[in-house]
């Protein structure tokens, strides 16, 4: 079985040899598997609820308003309802 250092080493080594877009890939791949918001993400359990009636309804409804109708950006959203996503990002992790 290989060592810690002696894998780490290896993939130095693989990643030496990789064009200039694969590292970007790689390096994103690792920043995701050390980032911890992804790990938990990774890890949480599958959803299984079951989906009821109205939310099923909800759904459907809203397929048919798409089919008709543009998506509202996210930005759209927040500015008509007055705030903003640096508001949403210090409620979410307050200093």
């Amino acid at each position: 079985m290989p060592t810690t250092t002696g894998t780490k080493e290896h993939a130095h080594k693989l990643i030496e040899r990789l064009a200039p877009n694969q590292v970007a890939a790689v390096v994103g791949l690792i920043e995701a598997m050390l980032d911890p918001v992804s790990s938990a993400i990774a890890q949480a359990p599958v959803d299984d609820e079951t989906v009821t009636p109205e939310e099923e309804k909800a759904l459907a409804e809203a397929r048919e308003w798409l089919k008709e109708h543009q998506p509202i950006p996210h930005e759209q959203v927040l500015a008509e309802l007055g705030i903003t996503q640096e508001e949403i990002d210090r409620y979410r992790n307050p200093a």
